[in-house]
């Protein structure tokens, strides 16, 4: 009988930065109202070491339009949430989601009007 080493643990959830719930509420809560204006379609989710990251789409087949990042390391610097456009550049920066967020908003009123 052949004995086979066990495979390396696998890393704990705890060593990829997330959304808390009430973080993802709001950011939902702005995805629904983008997509009933018909401004956003789709998004994703990713979550890493450093960074998590809400990305709205257009399309499902193009690249972000916008980014929504959290990178808690920012959090007594910059601020820890922030928006990127579809060209790199930061829109808003801050620890404040729903102020970082109100950038955003300000298209959606544009959109219905």
């Amino acid at each position: 009988m052949t004995m086979h080493p066990l495979p390396p643990p696998v890393a704990p959830m705890s060593d990829q930065v997330t959304f808390h719930r009430i973080e993802l509420n709001i950011v939902m809560s702005l995805y629904g109202r983008m997509v009933a204006a018909g401004e956003w379609r789709d998004y994703g989710l990713s979550f890493l070491s450093d960074v998590a990251v809400f990305s709205a789409f257009r399309r499902a087949a193009e690249n972000p339009i916008y980014k929504i990042e959290k990178r808690p390391k920012l959090r007594l610097k910059q601020g820890q949430f922030s928006v990127i456009g579809m060209d790199g550049q930061v829109l808003k920066r801050g620890n404040d989601l729903k102020q970082v967020l109100r950038v955003l908003e300000r298209k959606l009123i544009r959109a219905i009007d």
